[in-house]
């Protein structure tokens, strides 16, 4: 049964995104041409396209790989607002909860990605026409052979953001940086029980460069009571639950300064994240108590033989 799930599922997911890529890479194109108002209206267009592009993953999954969905999160978010959105990151499953736990209630996800993920086939070419910023991040070994490197990766990041100051936009950013796995973990010697260490340099350069833009900071905690899964697991309904907890936070004038050159912000910046991590650590340990009592146990067994 399994098997005709992801075999169902992927087929969907196919015939889905080759619909929406056509007219979104289209209007792409359009938004080459010189025309400023012409740019927008194509942008909003676009935007459309992908949140049915989602609507239509989200039905996809509702119909092949049902799963218990429990979400917490405020009533006060708009569709019409400037958001950073901060998660935990395991899966590349998180993408599509994230566009599922948020869809239409705030306005369309846009994911800082790595530039070679632009040569992914369609994809790719979606995303760019959707202006999803592709980013080379400067190591510190290219820093330490090329100090005139240094403030490149704000300036790439001001550049993507000037796409987003002319229509309320979603910037998602992966705080630790990579997906958790237990090698990783282990190699870090992080101190946080279920999270990798936080990467304070991508939020605090999208602060630098719309931090008087984004009113909030939505911070999402996502959790997979039965274990973290592959997208194919995913596809292929073997997910049964997934948890996701949402809060607001307010934008403020300490989270917006000069990361790359003024050391007492970025001390006080990264102190903020890691003090923010730990408490999120703390969640994700309640949720994984809480999912792993008895009592939770068979009531969940219960619903599962329900449904």
């Amino acid at each position: 049964m399994s098997l005709i799930r992801q075999v169902l599922g992927l087929l969907l997911y196919a015939i889905n995104t080759l619909i929406w890529f056509i007219p979104i890479f289209l209007l792409g194109v359009i938004k080459l041409l010189p025309i400023s108002p012409l740019q927008k209206v194509a942008s909003r267009i676009a935007k459309g396209c992908a949140s049915l592009w989602v609507a239509g993953n989200n039905l996809n999954q509702s119909i092949v790989s049902p799963f218990r969905l429990t979400v917490s999160m405020p009533d006060s978010m708009k569709a019409q607002d400037w958001y950073l959105v901060i998660a935990n990151h395991q899966s590349w499953v998180d993408i599509l909860i994230l566009q599922r736990v948020l869809h239409r209630k705030i306005p369309f996800l846009n994911f800082f990605l790595k530039k070679e993920l632009l040569y992914v086939p369609v994809l790719g070419l979606a995303w760019w026409a959707l202006d999803f910023p592709f980013m080379k991040r400067t190591s510190k070994s290219q820093l330490k052979k090329n100090p005139k490197l240094r403030g490149k990766d704000v300036e790439t990041t001001r550049k993507a953001c000037e796409k987003f100051k002319t229509m309320p936009v979603s910037i998602v950013n992966f705080v630790e940086g990579t997906r958790f796995t237990t090698q990783k973990h282990q190699r870090q010697s992080s101190p946080f029980k279920h999270l990798l260490k936080p990467k304070a340099g991508g939020i605090a350069f999208v602060m630098q460069a719309m931090g008087e833009q984004i009113n909030q900071v939505v911070n999402v905690t996502i959790h997979y009571p039965g274990g973290i899964p592959s997208f194919m697991d995913f596809v292929a309904g073997r997910v049964d639950e997934v948890t996701v907890q949402i809060e607001l936070m307010p934008v403020s004038a300490d989270l917006i300064g000069d990361y790359s050159n003024d050391n007492e912000f970025r001390v006080r910046f990264q102190s903020e994240l890691n003090r923010l991590w730990g408490q999120k650590d703390q969640q994700l340990e309640a949720l994984v108590t809480n999912h792993s009592s008895p009592e939770v146990s068979a009531e969940q067994q219960q619903k599962s033989q329900q449904s």
